[in-house]
């Protein structure tokens, strides 16, 4: 009996898949991960340091008995190793230092070398990339193992993936509008659109919080760029999950412009905006399913409640701490605006 776990051990299975009951095997699989999910999605995505309850540790700690019983699982060490991200931030916080040559925010390598449990995750995505993984596993893990190489210090290895992976001229959002017609043409090509803005989105952001080089005033304008452009896509104002990606962007719009000195009715306007959008998003989840019906995403998939990712119980919690002391002020005595700071 001793020697049962070695033996499972060396094959990479379990010791149920060892006696061959398969179907037990699958049954606690899924059930370990709708328990992550369940965990994890329930905190949304906004992340710092301090902002995790101990039940996130206590999922970390039942997704490593999983990959011990379950060795390699690749969905198992996926949900671990997003689990020791967010325990990462919320043990170590995210700090950043300016280099004074480039004028560039640039990530503190030193206080990220002390980070346990990144390192973990490291070690869980370079498993899952030795695994046998859909085209589209395989590429979240490398967009997630990517950034994550860097914060360590692991440049070369960063690099080095990097440059295995196609271009934007041939990524598969782009090729599927090219290789199909009709209504699943239009489908792929609002897809390629989307993919597109909220990459450019991602890059953008990024960039103006950490080049301090950029005017403030520059980094109004691209929110509002931004903003415009995803309201465009979505004409009839109909944004599905985007509603999520608009009201961030509003929230954002509101700290540049206080930073900027703009007035108090402005900042109030905008977190209006970022309001609605967030009680949008929030709708549509209630609801379960939705459809998009402006002209450039009709064709897209409809939306179900299986994949629309909750923004967290607790969003405008976490968003709110985040404005200034003095617009915080005022939204508390605007009434409509209440739920925000329950």
């Amino acid at each position: 009996m001793e020697t049962i776990p070695a033996i499972a051990n060396y094959f990479h299975i379990s010791i149920d898949e060892l006696f061959g009951y398969n179907n037990d095997r699958e049954e606690k699989i899924n059930s370990i991960i709708e328990n992550a999910k369940k965990i994890l999605t329930h905190q949304g995505f906004v992340l710092y340091e301090g902002c995790l309850s101990e039940d996130v540790f206590e999922c970390i700690e039942m997704l490593r008995a999983a990959s011990e019983e379950f060795p390699n699982e690749p969905k198992i060490l996926s949900w671990l190793a997003q689990a020791l991200m967010m325990w990462g931030i919320h043990a170590h916080g995210m700090k950043t230092k300016l280099n004074e040559t480039t004028g560039i925010m640039e990530e503190d390598e030193q206080h990220y070398a002390q980070n346990v449990f990144w390192q973990e995750a490291i070690e869980a995505y370079e498993k899952i990339l030795k695994a046998e993984l859909s085209t589209e596993a395989r590429e979240k893990t490398i967009q997630q193992l990517t950034p994550l190489y860097c914060r360590m210090s692991q440049y070369d290895k960063a690099k080095a993936l990097a440059n295995a992976q196609n271009s934007i001229a041939v990524s598969r959002e782009l090729m599927l509008a090219m290789a199909t017609k009709g209504e699943e043409k239009a489908r792929y090509r609002s897809e390629a659109i989307l993919e597109l803005i909220v990459n450019l989105e991602c890059s953008i952001r990024e960039a103006i919080s950490l080049n301090t080089k950029i005017p403030k005033e520059e980094h109004k304008d691209l929110l509002l760029v931004l903003i415009r452009l995803y309201e465009t896509v979505f004409a009839d104002g109909r944004c599905g999950f985007y509603h999520w990606y608009i009201a961030n962007l509003y929230v954002n719009l509101v700290n540049c412009e206080a930073i900027l000195g703009g007035t108090m009715e402005n900042m109030i306007a905008h977190f209006d905006k970022a309001f609605y959008h967030c009680k949008q998003y929030m709708r549509i989840c209630e609801e379960g399913e939705y459809e998009y019906t402006a002209p450039l995403v009709a064709k897209l998939p409809r939306l179900t409640r299986e994949n629309m990712p909750p923004m967290g119980q607790d969003f405008w919690q976490r968003q709110i701490p985040i404005l200034p002391e003095n617009v915080r002020d005022e939204l508390q005595k605007i009434p409509k605006y209440a739920e925000c700071f329950e």
